[in-house]
Order: C-alpha cells, then structure tokens, then sequence
C-alpha cells in the first residue's frame, strides 16, 4: 500500500509538472502571435547571428598567426638545419619563410570579405524572392560548418576553406538579418532604434573577440573559443527555426518583386550612401592589420597592449549609436547631418594617429573612429530603408547587400592593399590618405538634405520612380500596410501622416485605384 502510495503521489506530481510546461508552452505560443513579441525576438536571434559574424571574423586575430607559425616552424626546422647548416643561411631562409607567412596570413584574412563581396549581388536577389527567414537560416548553417572547421583544421588549405565559408554564410545571414529588422520595425524612430540594436552587436562583437579569442587560445588551445561559438550559432538557428518557422511561412508570396541591385546602384541617393559606408571603414580596415606592427616598431608595445588596441574604442562607438538614435528621433531630417559629422571625426582622428607616442594617446583617436563610424552606421542605414520606400519598391534584401557589399570592399582591400602602402610610402601616409578621403567625402552627403527633410510629410515615390505604379503591386502593398496600420498602432508602427492630415499612401491608394479601373474593385 506504501508503494502504491508513493508511485501515485509520484504520477500526480509528474503530471502536474506536465501541466506547468504545457501551460509555459502555450503562454509562449501565444507570446509568439502577438507581432510586438515576436519583433522583439527576432531582434534578438537576428543581433545574436551579427555577434557570432563578427565574432568569428575577428576571433582569429590571435589565433591564427600563431597557430600558422607553429606550423611553419614545424615543418621547415628540419628541412632547414639538414639544407642549410649554416646560420646565415637560415636566418635568410627565416626571413624569406616569414614574408611569404605575412602573405597567406593577409590572404586568409581577406578571403572572407572577398567571398562575401562576390556572393552578395546574389545573395541580395535571392532574398527579394523567397524572404528573410529561409537566407538567414542558410547563413547560420553556413556559419556553424565554417567555426566547426575552423575547430578542427589543422593545415592552411583547411583554415582557408573554413574562412571562405564564413564569407559565404555572412552574405546571407548578415544581409538578410539587417533586411528582416528593417521590414519588421516600419516606424523610421523604431527602425533606427532596432538597427542601432544590431549595430551595438556587432561593435561588441568586432572589439571583444580578439581578448575572447587569446585568452581561450592561451588557456584551453585552439579547438575551446570556435567550439563555443558553434554551440551559441547552433543555439540561435534552433531559436529562429523555432519561433519564425521558415518553411512554413508564406506571408510573402504576394509581395512585389524588389528592384534590382544594378538598379538600386544607379540611384544617385543611394549610391552616395554606399560610397559613405566604404569610405568611413577604410580606416578602420586598413588599420587592423596594420597598426599591430607599427606600435611595436614605434612604441616597443607589449602583446596585451596590442591585444587590446581596440577593445576600449567599443565604449565610445556604443555612445554614438545611443547619440544618434537620440538626435534622429528628435530631428530626423538631419540625418545627413550626423553622417557627415560622423566622417569628418574619422578623418580628424585617422590623421591624429600617427602623433602618438604612447599606449595611452593612441586610444583617444581609435576611440574617435569608431565613434564616427557608429554616427555614419546609425545614421545612413536607415536611409538606405527609407530611400527604397519612397522611391522603389519596399522589399530590403537587394540594399542591404549594397550595403554589405560597401562594407566588403573596406575589408576585402585591408589586409591585402594597406601592407603594401606602408611598405612603399609608410604608415603617416597611409592615415593622413584616410583621413583626407574621410573629409572630403564628408560633402556629397549634402546630396541627402532634401530627401530626409521629406521624411515626416510626404513620399516621393509617385515623382521619383522611373516606371509608373504597378497597379496590383500597389494594392497588394496598400492592403498589407492597412493590416500593419490596425496591427501595430497601439505603437506608433504605422505609417506618417503630415499635420495637414495627409496620407502619402492614401493618395497612391487613390491614384492606383483610377488608374486600374474596376478590374482590381
């Protein structure tokens, strides 16, 4: 009877645990229908996936140059002492095995941007066609083989391999992310709010792994930081199959098809924007793979010093975000305004590095670039949003690869073009060159004053597009924004309307209608 006792108390309790996670499930369930909630948690998976990119590409900034010496040293120490008893002739065959080291290092780092810099023109395209959740699942799949190699390879042709894959997966996975946040948050204060989100993330991401990465490397060895960085990617890719369900979601199939990249490339507008983003992070491109060897030639650093270089420049970057988004929500018809500020401060500060003689003076102008750089980010990504809603069609995938590619350009030159310009011309030269470019783009943004004056009256969309209003696409489109309208207005996610009363989208709807006629009614 005891027995009998203890098992039915043991079934009772069991079954109200049961009651509890099916209770916590349904709660969830419901969380994840309500549109707020589930934003709010694709922010979150789409700033993890950012993270883990940004992680990944910088990670191995410790790692990797060591590992590869170990290597070289390894297999040519031998060879050398039997070839070359001598001990001048080994200290050239050294120098000689170190030149061509510095090559493949400065290779294997820009692989990356490279690849992602050829696949993003497709990658964009494909992610007009079939939406942001399947592209970003493929690039979080692509992301976990590539770190799950980077674990075990243990030769260069492996490492390489595992790099040109996390170009690959970025190009989906970052440009569909930044899309997916720019299509869920409509609201131009919400969408500058959510993008600077995602760019803290990456600013964390690019600062604190190169410290994760050598004090797991020093301790633990090579395998321990890509090992848990494929845990965490494999983590988010549950999360996203979880809560968006890509395969099951065909909210899009009746969106208009988006305009072309070579299309979106030849709008005066959004072609001085990208020419912004490649600008401002040619300094700090050029200067990753660069400054490391200046500062030991010139300042006799240590290795934690230059370890560290940049970790302190991630406070001030965080700060220009939280700056802009102010100021932008305040008067959002500056926004070319702080982009421009944003570029005069990296030329200011990339001309300033050069003068510094101490650890201490460096980190003021690392700290005043990537604070510009956070003012030009904030600011210009949501233009490039806005700038396709008035003027193409409101589908993201293709301008954020253009942006991605702007991004790609910076980084694919860096470890491959600024070697070669210290070498021939020397490091002060290289700064004030990125500076000058800096400053003197700073201007063309003036192109973008009257377009974001625009921004809380009216759209430009019916003088601005080159082919007239596709009457179904519109209608598709005005229905799909009332929906968003009713959904999200509690918010504030809907669209403006001027203090006159107009509604942009409400004329268009007009227009479209007259111009169909009763088919479409």
């Amino acid at each position: 009877m005891e027995g009998e006792g203890r098992s039915s108390g043991l079934a009772k309790s069991a079954a109200i645990k049961l009651s509890e996670m099916g209770e916590k499930t349904k709660r969830l369930g419901t969380a994840m229908k309500d549109p707020h909630q589930q934003r709010r948690i694709i922010l979150v998976i789409v700033c993890v996936a950012l993270l883990l990119d940004n992680m990944l590409y910088m990670v191995i900034v410790p790692i990797i140059p060591d590992y590869l010496a170990d290597l070289e040293s390894e297999q040519s120490e031998h060879v050398h002492l039997v070839m070359h008893p001598n001990s001048s002739a080994n200290s050239t065959m050294y120098k000689i095995n170190k030149n061509n080291l510095d090559i493949q290092i400065g290779v294997l780092f820009a692989s990356k941007a490279i690849l992602q810099l050829l696949v993003n023109p497709l990658s964009g395209t494909f992610i007009d066609r079939v939406g942001y959740d399947i592209p970003l699942l493929i690039g979080l799949s692509v992301m976990f083989v590539s770190t799950c190699i980077f674990a075990i390879g243990e030769n260069y042709a492996t490492l390489f391999v595992a790099r040109s894959l996390q170009g690959l997966g970025s190009a989906f996975a970052d440009t569909s992310g930044i899309a997916m946040i720019a299509d869920k948050y409509t609201e131009e204060g919400e969408r500058s709010r959510a993008l600077g989100i995602a760019l803290a993330f990456i600013s964390f991401g690019s600062l604190v792994a190169p410290p994760f990465g050598g004090i797991l490397y020093e301790f633990a060895g090579k395998k321990v930081p890509f090992i848990v960085l494929a845990c965490i990617c494999l983590a988010d890719g549950v999360l996203l199959l979880t809560v968006i369900k890509p395969f099951s979601n065909r909210t899009r199939e009746n969106m208009p098809v988006g305009t072309p990249i070579y299309k979106l490339i030849m709008d005066p507008y959004i072609a001085v924007v990208a020419g912004a983003l490649t600008v401002c992070n040619i300094p700090l491109a050029f200067l990753e793979p660069t400054i490391s060897n200046w500062m030991e030639s010139t300042m006799h650093s240590s290795q934690w010093e230059m370890g560290i270089t940049w970790l302190p420049a991630f406070f001030p970057h965080v700060l220009g975000v939280y700056i802009t988004v102010k100021l932008a929500s305040k008067h959002p018809h500056l926004q070319w305004f702080y982009g421009a500020l944003g570029m005069v401060i990296i030329g200011a500060s990339s001309c300033t590095v050069p003068a510094c003689k101490t650890f201490g003076q460096l980190i003021a102008p690392l700290c005043g670039i990537c604070f510009g750089i956070a003012l030009v980010d904030t600011a210009l990504l949501p233009t490039l949003a806005f700038l396709v809603d008035v003027r193409h069609v409101s589908v993201y995938g293709s301008v954020y690869a253009l942006a991605d590619i702007s991004y790609s350009v910076a980084y694919a030159m860096g470890p491959i073009v600024a070697g070669q310009i210290v070498h021939n011309h020397g490091f002060v030269q290289l700064n004030l060159g990125m500076g000058l470019v800096n400053v003197l783009y700073a201007p063309a943004l003036l192109l973008l004053r009257n377009v974001c004056q625009m921004k809380p009256s009216h759209s430009e969309r019916d003088n601005l597009l080159e082919e007239a209003p596709q009457g179904l696409y519109d209608t598709i489109r005005m229905e799909e924004r009332r929906a968003k309208k009713k959904g999200y207005s509690s918010a504030g996610n809907c669209l403006p309307v001027d203090e006159n009363g107009f509604d942009p989208f409400g004329a268009q709807r007009s227009l479209s209608e007259e111009s169909s006629g009763p088919e479409y009614t």
